[in-house]
């Protein structure tokens, strides 16, 4: 290439890079408003074509309809809930000191039995010590949930305008997507079938958060918020949504609270509501866990469960409430174009295998490793 070509092509890299990294920054504000449009654009685009063809083609019709849905059956139902669940948040903290108090006071099954141990009066001021740091755990914890939904809930400026760019970009996105996704792919120097693997597993991930994370912690968050509700406990819906969001916790999920809660309800010799914490949250929603997950999810996410549970809480972590998703989502991306770099650069890698092997390395660096006993060894186990 002659040099005159490549100063031209260099400067022209450079302005490229140079006023990208400017209008990124000049767009930082929006551009994860446009990431969750894309994202909720794209797992809304088989009901957007489903209305095309009742529309008879009319597509901005059938996009107007699509986000008009959205809002009807989804927004406006969570920002009531929200309201709710920071008005039960803000009771349970400001009632969690005098509940303290009652349960040290009251009889309860625990204290008849500790009344007959020798030195009972000794142990008793480590019993109000412990009551005390788990009341205090609890109003730590509602006061955390209140400060993280009162910045969703609260109507400011800044959240409805989000809001109405985020429908707004879903709406053209809906219509225009393709034709934009086409134009990004294109510029993107990546053989076509790394862009199509990247796009499938955007989607299937996308996909297995919204149906694995929201719907299963929905119903899970139903289930046990309406056993609370039953046994009498305060607040049902704010423990409800509490307990839908710990359903991503593997193992344990929604018992860390309705755990604690069936042992108070039994010290406390309320066996009616006991029963029925275990009814509802201990078989019924742990069950629906195991019985709806494997066909709401498959195998989109084709992560780990711990990877899955640490990609979701570092989104959070940085990306607020929307973490859920948006976390999982940059984990599978993350494992995916380690995919490719393996897969494109396989004739540079080493083959591995663990301890001693009689056998001769294989031949290609793509080919199975073995065992010590010739077996091929599966790092997936």
């Amino acid at each position: 290439m002659p040099p005159a070509k490549i100063v031209n092509k260099t400067v022209l890299l450079l302005f490229v890079l140079g006023i990208s990294a400017i209008f990124l920054s000049m767009m930082h504000q929006f551009l994860m408003t446009i990431f969750m449009a894309a994202i909720f654009s794209a797992l809304l685009t088989p009901l957007y074509h489903r209305l095309l063809l009742l529309l008879k083609g009319r597509k901005t019709a059938a996009s107007l309809l699509t986000v008009f849905i959205i809002v009807c059956l989804v927004l406006l139902p969570l920002i009531a809930l929200m309201s709710v669940v920071v008005a039960q948040a803000i009771h349970v903290s400001e009632s969690v000191t005098p509940w303290v108090q009652k349960f040290i006071e009251q009889p309860t099954i625990a204290t008849d039995f500790l009344r007959k141990v020798p030195h009972y009066e000794q142990l008793l001021p480590h019993r109000d010590m412990i009551l005390q740091k788990i009341g205090s755990l609890v109003d730590n914890t509602s006061n955390l949930l209140i400060n993280s939904l009162s910045s969703i809930t609260k109507v400011t400026v800044n959240a409805a305008i989000m809001s109405i760019i985020m429908l707004y970009t879903m709406f053209y996105f809906l219509i225009d997507g393709k034709k934009l996704l086409y134009k990004i792919l294109y510029y993107i120097p990546l053989e076509n079938k790394d862009e199509q693997q990247l796009l499938e597993r955007f989607t299937s991930v996308a996909r297995a958060t919204i149906k694995g994370t929201l719907i299963i912690g929905i119903i899970q968050g139903t289930l046990c918020g309406t056993g609370f509700a039953l046994a009498g406990i305060p607040s049902p819906v704010f423990w409800g949504c509490l307990m839908a969001v710990l359903s991503i916790v593997p193992a344990v999920g929604t018992a860390i609270v309705w755990g604690p809660t069936l042992l108070i309800l039994i010290l406390n010799k309320d066996f009616t509501g006991a029963v029925i914490i275990g009814i509802f949250c201990g078989l019924i929603a742990s069950n629906a866990d195991n019985l709806i997950r494997p066909r709401l999810v498959g195998k989109d996410t084709e992560m780990h469960d711990l990877f899955i549970l640490f990609s979701t809480f570092a989104g959070i972590s940085m990306f607020g409430i929307i973490g859920i998703i948006v976390g999982p989502i940059f984990a599978a991306l993350f494992v995916t174009i380690w995919e490719i770099y393996g897969e494109s650069f396989q004739e540079f890698l080493p083959a591995v295998s663990f301890g001693i092997t009689t056998e001769a390395p294989p031949a290609n660096p793509g080919e199975e490793t073995t065992n010590p006993s010739g077996d091929a060894l599966d790092l997936d186990k």
